[in-house]
């Protein structure tokens, strides 16, 4: 222990001896372990609020539909899921009181999202209209935040009702509760009974409390009856999902008339596959970001590899003394390999304060997503003292090797 800390003290007298040159060959380190630390809070955080804002179903749900999964960013032939049969409301309800499968909502959208007004306001046309069942509640994650959602019989009576997402109902109805008031979507009008709870929205860009649901029944009354559905399968539980996913590929396949060699002629998605394409790109993104930091430590190895050729030189009489006076050649090689070390150490400790300064202000200042992954700062700081010690065991050793005699000659 106390050779160790011998070692420590004497490196850390070698570089207040010169604090100039021992800064600057500290540069690349710093800025290879603040590039590590900075990047990886910015992908770290935007991965968090990625996984959050694409959560667009309940949790242990999936959505079957017509069309592919939205969120990628690969080329697809429309054309050729243009021509896919519709997916029908028998087929949605045939998928019921299948083992592993707990609730199943079936919704009916129309081609473009509609305008809702009142008497004296209205919307822009991008609140997105849904004709939906009850089930439509749990297996779309929607909370109600004030009145109440569609119930069986409000679908079974064709009620004209209607719950509004935050958006719609804070535009239409600033400042009071717009339960009980009427609306109208394409001339028919609606009695607001409930309001969703605010999920905010998608990367800061689309909105997603910009809704309004009804009961499907009512919903043809004003926009007519939809071949299509989309049919949103809430699982026994999230463990179950895949089973239940097994089961309703299945099931549809038999319904639709597939022959067992013919391809799905519709699609499903969970939440995560929804961010699948996304978490590619992220990782592109972490991938090239190694790249770079590894670029610069690599330069910062080379200048701790120059400092500790010139400190072995201008210390080659001091080395000669030691050796003469018994120190032997590990001890020698430990010595200068501790102060490799400890320079590269103090360079990554100041490169993570500025990285994670620089993430935590991004965040504070310009609400960017920013989360200092605790794994990011052992890497950096690893990473750091592992190219010291690379860069650091050529001049150890050549210091270790030097002969006490004529060393002790070296003016």
């Amino acid at each position: 222990m106390t050779q160790l800390l011998d070692n420590i003290g004497m490196a850390l007298g070698t570089l207040r001896a010169n604090p100039l040159r021992s800064l600057l060959t500290l540069l690349g380190i710093v800025i290879g372990a603040g590039t590590v630390v900075a990047m990886m809070s910015l992908t770290e955080g935007l991965r968090e609020k990625v996984t959050t804002d694409f959560a667009m179903l309940g949790p242990g749900t999936f959505q079957v539909q017509k069309f592919p999964a939205p969120g990628s960013f690969a080329r697809r032939d429309w054309r050729k899921y243009e021509q896919r049969r519709p997916l029908t409301r028998d087929q949605g309800e045939g998928v019921r009181g299948l083992p592993h499968v707990k609730l199943v909502s079936i919704e009916e959208y129309p081609n473009r999202p509609e305008v809702v007004s009142t008497r004296e306001k209205k919307t822009k046309q991008n609140v997105d209209v849904g004709g939906v069942l009850p089930d439509y509640l749990e297996a779309n994650g929607v909370t109600i935040a004030e009145g109440r959602f569609i119930t069986d019989g409000d679908v079974e009576l064709g009620r004209r009702v209607v719950v509004l997402g935050p958006d719609v109902a804070d535009l239409l109805f600033p400042g009071r509760s717009p339960l009980g008031e009427e609306v109208r979507l394409r001339g028919t009008p609606f009695e607001v009974i409930g309001v969703g709870e605010r999920q905010g929205s998608v990367l800061g860009l689309k909105s997603k409390d910009g809704w309004a649901v009804m009961p499907w029944t009512s919903y043809e009354i004003a926009f007519g009856r939809n071949a299509n559905n989309n049919v949103a399968i809430v699982a026994t539980s999230p463990a179950d999902i895949q089973k239940a996913i097994d089961e309703v590929v299945t099931t549809l396949r038999r319904l639709r008339g597939l022959s067992p060699g013919d391809e799905n002629d519709f699609d499903y998605f969970t939440n995560e596959s929804a961010t699948e394409t996304l978490d590619q790109l992220i990782a592109m993104i972490g991938a090239a970001t190694f790249g770079v930091c590894a670029l610069a430590l690599l330069v910062g190895g080379i200048g701790i590899m120059n400092i500790m050729l010139v400190s072995v030189t201008e210390r080659t009489r001091e080395i000669g003394v030691r050796k003469a006076l018994g120190a032997r050649r590990r001890r020698i090689l430990i010595q200068f390999l501790f102060e490799a070390v400890t320079l590269s150490a103090l360079g990554g400790l100041f490169g993570v304060l500025l990285g994670a300064g620089l993430a935590v202000g991004a965040r504070e200042v310009f609400s960017v997503p920013a989360s200092v992954p605790a794994w990011a700062v052992l890497l950096s700081l690893f990473t750091a003292c592992g190219a010291g010690l690379l860069f650091g065991i050529y001049p150890a050793a050549r210091a270790s090797r030097l002969d006490p005699v004529e060393a002790m000659r070296t003016e």
